[in-house]
């Protein structure tokens, strides 16, 4: 076995050592833009329609969401001409967009107050009924030709019966809105708006299929 002599560094090597950690200190500092974090918000309760008791109309779980090829990560997406697909730099969403999704719905359809309860798909506890949601549009679309993009939300929704095993509606929820400028602040609040709009409709159209399974 070849063995390597043990140097110890003498005082020639300090002032090397002074321009590494001169180099390093220079590294930390970074003229990158810093990433911020954007949320988005749930829309606001609207009242239930009052055609049977919440109590009757059972239980609700949602599964976790799939998501369209390009729309799984927490970035936000933009979609330009030619079949181009990007994201806006230095900006996310709290976390992956099915999951953005899933928290918004869950708290859409508690807030409307048409089922006994609503679950997310991580709870333990067993639902009379289950919503699958696929994510086929979440991105900012600048294929309009103006300066400001117009936010699209398609949600393609499931509900099933648990005992049943089968789907008893499909349907699509979906919203729009025009940002009011370039900024990421008008791009998030366009997101908020279409994003509340389909959930709203998700919301309504559940809450419909449900009252006209029950029947």
């Amino acid at each position: 076995m070849t063995s390597f002599p043990l140097r110890v560094p003498g005082l020639r090597a300090l002032p090397l050592l002074g321009v590494l950690l001169s180099g390093c200190s220079n590294l930390l500092h970074s003229s990158a833009q810093p990433e911020q974090t954007y949320y988005l918000r749930a829309p606001a309760a609207t009242p239930a329609t009052a055609a049977a008791p919440a109590s009757m109309l059972g239980s609700l779980r949602v599964e976790p969401p799939v998501a369209s090829p390009g729309l799984g990560s927490a970035r936000i997406m933009l979609v330009q001409a030619d079949h181009r697909m990007s994201f806006y730099a230095a900006s996310r969403w709290p976390g992956a967009a099915p999951r953005l999704i899933e928290a918004l719905s869950v708290e859409a359809l508690r807030a409307a107050g048409a089922w006994s309860s609503v679950q997310d798909s991580a709870s333990p506890f067993p639902a009379d009924y289950l919503l699958q949601i696929a994510v086929r549009r979440f991105d900012a679309d600048y294929t309009g030709g103006g300066a400001a993009p117009e936010v699209h939300v398609v949600l393609d929704c499931s509900l099933g019966r648990r005992a049943e095993g089968g789907v008893i509606a499909s349907f699509v929820a979906q919203g729009t809105a025009t940002a009011g400028g370039d900024r990421m602040r008008e791009v998030v609040a366009a997101f908020e708006q279409a994003t509340g709009a389909a959930l709203t409709s998700l919301s309504q159209q559940a809450d419909a299929a449900l009252r006209a399974h029950a029947r």
